[in-house]
């Protein structure tokens, strides 16, 4: 009986996130990358024994199984990259916080103390990664924008060698555009909040990172066509690899 009772809880449990895409893993110079997507603009990654949650969403729920954080990435002030409820429901003891200005304010004092601000242009270095904070913004520029230039970060983490572009919220902007020698880069891609599939084409054909994962791609009308983005993307450029993962399971 108490054989049949594990197995029925082992079940549940792993039926509990099964609909999560699987971990993938990259080689750098210092070990295995492991990159897990989780909800929406949500994923964790693994590293040199470190736990990296960006912008975590969803509740405690959706972090099952999951190491607790080393280090939270904060994109930006929205509720589906700043969500305190989850925030507050996930073992953050250990955890170090970088965000913009924008989101630290915006914390309750026990997570404030664990806080680092980064704006537009600034680095930091942090369990022996190198972060970079970028402008992820709408365009074209508008104080009444959703996304105005200033107030969230994109982030250019390089790690054992590997970097890796997070865009948060942006459009095809010029400072994505430009940049250079990206390994891994996770481009948003749902409209009206960012942008269409072919702006996001168009960014990503410019910058010519090695591999792209479609991510937030749920807007209001529905969820964007990452296949279609995936073809035509690979149609002028095969050299560049597309990761379709399931970034919206049910919990």
């Amino acid at each position: 009986m108490r054989f049949y009772l594990i197995l029925i809880f082992l079940l549940a449990f792993a039926l509990s996130y099964a609909q999560r895409s699987s971990p993938d893993q990259f080689e750098t110079a210092k070990g295995i990358l492991s990159v897990q997507p989780i909800l929406h603009g949500t994923f964790v990654f693994t590293w040199d024994g470190k736990t990296v949650y960006v912008d975590p969403y969803g509740g405690a729920k959706a972090f099952e199984g999951i190491a607790p954080a080393d280090l939270i990435l904060i994109t930006d002030i929205h509720g589906d990259h700043m969500s305190l409820e989850t925030l507050e429901a996930l073992e953050t003891s250990k955890s170090i916080i970088i965000a913009p200005a924008a989101v630290t304010e915006k914390l309750p004092e026990a997570l404030k103390k664990k806080a680092v601000s980064l704006a537009n242009g600034e680095k930091t270095e942090k369990l022996d990664m190198t972060i970079g904070a970028i402008p992820m913004y709408n365009l074209p520029e508008d104080p009444e924008s959703r996304h105005t230039k200033g107030r969230g970060n994109g982030y250019v983490i390089d790690l054992g060698g590997k970097h890796v572009y997070i865009s948060g919220d942006t459009e095809d902007i010029p400072e994505m555009r430009t940049l250079k020698n990206i390994d891994i880069a996770f481009v948003c891609m749902n409209l009206p909040y960012t942008m269409d599939i072919d702006q996001a084409t168009s960014a990503v054909l410019d910058f010519k990172p090695k591999v792209v994962y479609p991510y937030h791609y749920r807007g209001q009308g529905g969820l964007a066509d990452i296949e279609a983005f995936k073809a035509q993307l690979n149609k002028k450029n095969n050299k560049i690899e597309v990761r379709l993962r399931n970034w919206y399971p049910t919990y």
